[in-house]
């Protein structure tokens, strides 16, 4: 359901080692201290197709420069509430009439999701600024800081298959994007409400999914039933990924 819609973090890899990653004697000269690994729970990054993939320069929308947050803490799962039937080829003409519509008729500066994922499971960059950057989107209402959008391309209500290369991706891309604040897609966000027109008064500290739905967040059905009892799932996967479980 198309309703309302973080500077950036580079990649950590392997270990992060205390200060100079060498022992050393406390300055009373007791035992010597051996310096402790700290594991960072990352991921790979995975391939993402560029804005120029689906935007014709003809039809670009003039927009302010992107904006951005210290990190993403949370990541918000939606569905494009669109038809299921298409063929992937197509989906770069797909995403430009979701931008058309959200850059036209809704008046808004850029597509508001993040990253787009079809069920071929190929990921898509959606709003301007950066994939590796935590840029502030525009596609849930009152919780679009410190968090990414995902937008499932299709409309996955009760019944509905939900192609399993499209949540593989989704695992993936958040697997990826909250490893870079070491955030475990299983756990929680504290995160505070900008816009009463979401579950939450503005101002209002929420407790939500570290990995959620857009209905957590939003008075809404999106991503659907059947892509929301597909979460926990993604969540596992996504840990996985980040090698927190085997």
């Amino acid at each position: 359901m198309l309703l309302s819609w973080l500077p950036g973090l580079a990649a950590v890899l392997g270990l992060v080692l205390c200060a100079d990653g060498v022992g050393h004697r406390s300055p009373g000269g007791g035992p010597r201290v051996e310096a402790r690994a700290v594991t960072r729970h990352t991921a790979p990054e995975p391939h993402i197709v560029p804005r120029s993939a689906w935007l014709d320069p003809l039809s670009r929308h003039a927009q302010p420069p992107p904006r951005y947050d210290d990190r993403v803490v949370a990541v918000f799962v939606h569905h494009t509430d669109s038809p299921n039937g298409y063929d992937c080829a197509d989906v770069p003409r797909i995403i430009r009439y979701l931008y058309a519509g959200q850059t036209g008729a809704r008046n808004w500066d850029d597509i508001g999701y993040n990253f787009l994922v079809d069920r071929c499971g190929t990921i898509y960059e959606g709003r301007a600024g950066g994939v590796d950057r935590a840029v502030t989107g525009a596609h849930t209402q009152g919780f679009n800081h410190r968090t990414a959008g995902i937008a499932a391309i299709g409309t996955f209500t009760a019944g509905v298959p939900v192609p399993k290369a499209m949540t593989d991706a989704i695992a993936a891309l958040a697997a990826w994007k909250l490893g870079l604040a070491d955030v475990d897609p299983r756990t929680e966000a504290h995160l505070v409400s900008s816009n009463s027109r979401s579950r939450y008064a503005s101002g209002t500290a929420a407790t939500l999914p570290a990995l959620a739905g857009h209905r957590d967040a939003y008075m809404t059905s999106c991503p659907g039933e059947a892509l929301s009892a597909r979460l926990p799932g993604i969540r596992r996967q996504a840990a996985r990924l980040q090698g927190r479980i085997p």
